[in-house]
C-alpha cells in the first residue's frame, strides 16, 4: 500500500503536538552561540532561546542541515515499501536548506531508494508550516502526490504574511541594514513591517513610527491585499504575547476570522527577526 510522508525543517515553526499528530518529519537547523551548538526546536526550545538571546552580547549564528542529515530521514521513511516523500523547506533565497534537501533527494534516486519531491516554500516560519500541515492532512485523506503538490502551489500563491519587527538591532547585526539606520530607527521608534515576496525574499513593506501605528498600517495593507473579509489566521510572536494579542484583536475587529492559532517563532527565525517580533500569517477564503 502506498503512503505519502511529509518532511519539513525546523524553520516551519510547526508545534510539536501538530507534527506528531500528522506524522510530519522535521529536520532541524542549527543555532550557534559562540562555541555552543544547538539543534533548533530539539535541544534548544523557543523559551530558552529568547532568554539566552537577550542575555548574550554576541549575536547567534545559524546553519543549515547537511544533505546527509536529510538523507538519514529520507532513507528511514523509504524503508516502508511504497512510501512517497514530499519535502517542504525554507525559501532557497534565505538559506541553503532547500539545496541540501535537493542534494539528498538526488542521492536517494542515485541509490535507487525512491523519489523525493522537494518543494521550495518561497517562505519562512509558518509560511512553510501551513504548506506542510495542509500537505499532511491531504495525504491522510488519500490525495495523490500530484494533487498535494498542486495544493501547495495554490496555498502558496494566496498566502499573506506580515512581520512587525520590534527592534532594528537584530537586522543590523545580521547585516540587513546599516548601523546608522538601526540607531536612528531606535531613536525614532521606527517599526519595520516586513513580508516575503513572490521570490521568497524578505522585503520591507513599510516603516512606521510606533507600534500602534504600525499595527494599524498592517490592517490597511491587509484591506488592500485581501479581496474578501473572511480568513484563517495564525498569530506568531517572539516572546511578545501582548503584541500578538493586540494584533489579533485588530484583525478580528476588521475581518471575519474563521479560525485563529498561536505559535511562537522558533530559534532560527527569532535569531534574525529578534525578540518582540509579532507576525500574522493569513489564508484568505
Amino acid at each position: 500500500m502506498s503512503s505519502i510522508r511529509i518532511v519539513t525543517d525546523s524553520t516551519a515553526d510547526i508545534p510539536l503536538a501538530v507534527r506528531e499528530e500528522l506524522g510530519i518529519e522535521m529536520v532541524p537547523l542549527k543555532i550557534h552561540f559562540g562555541s555552543e551548538t544547538f539543534l533548533d526546536a530539539v535541544t534548544l526550545q523557543s523559551a530558552s532561546f529568547y532568554e539566552k538571546l537577550v542575555s548574550t552580547a554576541a549575536l547567534p549564528t545559524t546553519s543549515q542541515p547537511s544533505p546527509l542529515e536529510f538523507m538519514e530521514v529520507y532513507k528511514r521513511l523509504a524503508e516502508e515499501p511504497g512510501t512517497q516523500i514530499i519535502s517542504i523547506h525554507l525559501s532557497s533565497a534565505l538559506s541553503g536548506t532547500y539545496q541540501s534537501a535537493v542534494l539528498a533527494g538526488n542521492m536517494m534516486e542515485e541509490e535507487k531508494l525512491g523519489k523525493v519531491n522537494v518543494v521550495d516554500s518561497l517562505s519562512a516560519s509558518y509560511g512553510i508550516g501551513v504548506l506542510a500541515v495542509a500537505a499532511a492532512k491531504a495525504a491522510r485523506e488519500g490525495h495523490s502526490v500530484e494533487q498535494i503538490l498542486t495544493l501547495i502551489q495554490n496555498i502558496r500563491k494566496d498566502y499573506k504574511i506580515y512581520f512587525l519587527v520590534d527592534t532594528l538591532s537584530y537586522l543590523q547585526k545580521g547585516g540587513r541594514i546599516g548601523k546608522a539606520s538601526a540607531v536612528l530607527g531606535s531613536l525614532l521608534s521606527i517599526k519595520p513591517i516586513l513580508s516575503i515576496d513572490k521570490d521568497g525574499v524578505v522585503a520591507a513593506i513599510d516603516k512606521v513610527r510606533g507600534q500602534r501605528k504600525a499595527m494599524a498600517r498592517i490592517i490597511e495593507l491587509m484591506q488592500a491585499d485581501i479581496p474578501g473579509k473572511a480568513l484563517h489566521l495564525v498569530i506568531a510572536h517572539a516572546n511578545n504575547l501582548e503584541a500578538a494579542d493586540q494584533l489579533r484583536g485588530l484583525i478580528e475587529d476588521n475581518f471575519e476570522v474563521l479560525s485563529v492559532e498561536y505559535i511562537i517563532l522558533g530559534p532560527v527565525i527569532g535569531a534574525h527577526a529578534g525578540p518582540g517580533t509579532s507576525a500574522a500569517f493569513i489564508k484568505p477564503v
